[in-house]
């Protein structure tokens, strides 16, 4: 049989890679995993348990809309509060799909240090689909158990001209492969030389190759990702969301796991592409936590200041920056808009933002005099 799929391959799954090809970008993420924790430890706990919420929300809705599925944000959400203790149970907004989502994503993180049994797996699967809500998918699956005796195809196009992009390997014998990953997941957590990011990169590649489910895969690999990022770190809070970095870049996820799953078993360019996208989710979330750090200071330093409710809005827009944070800086005219006051208050405001030392003013007048934030321990320009 002429090889077409990795997992035909003689000697699968004996992966290799080109360390010294990986080993400047492995680096790059080690130091900004390094970074994500000091700062993380500064943050207070519950500032710390929000950033936590947010991220593992994060995670769970970008996974999903992944493989195209949007899921009730506020419904996640409170399903996560209420595990994480961080507010009452919203009975009303919480479904079983975003109850079983919450319990999976926490089950993988908080309890990293249990072993992943096949058994484990199967319970991930059925909290996946929740039975009770099995109307909403279109065609009968098995939940709670691996997949059927059909063949498992990646496809897309259309149905009389299909495109293939992938086939798992079959039904028969997918016990033995599924135990043979286990074994390893499990030894390799201890394997001196690999190191704990790769090793989740090798995790990703190999699960979501042999596809074990009828459905539910890419999602079940990507929570397998998290449980592996949590026992290499060594600890549940998660402050980044990985998922949300795939799906930045789908297309090429896809692509990527298309063209390494014909290929060899030398999956460099797939650990490649696998640390560049950790990178990118580990800077993201530094960011967002600098940002954290820099607004709770700066209120530190002015709560002594006397604000009107009008001056405290500006500013908080002003400090969560992103779409709606004005990143040139506020002019007169779009403080009158958001505060909702006249021209005359909104320059009396401004005057008074700037003595406190709370605003200052970007270089450029007349006008178009814009402000931005000063922060604390910079100096005014």
């Amino acid at each position: 049989m002429a090889t077409h799929w990795i997992w035909q391959q003689p000697d699968w799954p004996d992966f290799n890679w080109q360390a010294e090809c990986l080993a400047p970008l492995l680096r790059e993420c080690v130091q900004a995993q390094g970074q994500l924790m000091g700062m993380a430890g500064s943050v207070s706990h519950s500032l710390s348990a929000q950033t936590e919420l947010d991220a593992l929300l994060q995670n769970i809705v970008t996974s999903s809309a992944i493989e195209g599925e949007q899921l009730n944000v506020g419904s996640v959400r409170s399903s996560l509060a209420r595990r994480l203790g961080l507010e009452s149970p919203d009975g009303d907004k919480v479904s079983k799909r975003s109850e079983g989502l919450a319990q999976l994503m926490l089950d993988a993180t908080q309890r990293f240090a249990e072993p992943l049994t096949l058994e484990r797996l199967l319970e991930w699967h059925s909290w996946l689909f929740p039975e009770q809500e099995s109307g909403f998918l279109s065609r009968a699956i098995n939940v709670g158990a691996l997949r059927g005796d059909e063949p498992m195809q990646v496809v897309s196009g259309r149905i009389d001209r299909p495109t293939v992009h992938f086939e798992a390997p079959p039904r028969q014998g997918l016990e033995q492969q599924l135990d043979s990953f286990l074994k390893w997941f499990d030894a390799s957590q201890h394997q001196a030389g690999l190191d704990p990011l790769l090793r989740a990169g090798i995790a990703h590649f190999w699960f979501v190759t042999l596809h074990p489910f009828d459905d539910g895969n890419g999602r079940l690999t990507r929570t397998l990702t998290d449980l592996a990022l949590a026992q290499g770190e060594a600890q549940a809070i998660r402050f980044y969301a990985m998922s949300a970095s795939i799906l930045d870049d789908r297309a090429g996820y896809y692509r990527i796991l298309e063209s390494s799953q014909k290929a060899t078993l030398d999956i460099t360019d797939w650990l490649a592409w696998f640390l560049q996208t950790l990178l990118r989710s580990l800077q993201q979330a530094i960011a967002r936590i600098e940002g954290v750090l820099g607004k709770s200071r700066f209120w530190q330093m002015h709560r002594e200041s006397e604000l009107s409710v009008e001056q405290i809005k500006v500013l908080n827009r002003l400090l969560d920056g992103g779409e709606r944070g004005f990143e040139h800086g506020i002019s007169a005219a779009q403080y009158q808009a958001v505060a909702k006051v006249s021209k005359a208050t909104a320059t009396r405001h401004l005057a008074e933002l700037l003595e406190k030392g709370c605003l200052e003013r970007l270089p450029g007048g007349g006008r178009s005099t814009r402000y931005q934030i000063s922060f604390p321990g910079k100096s005014a320009g």
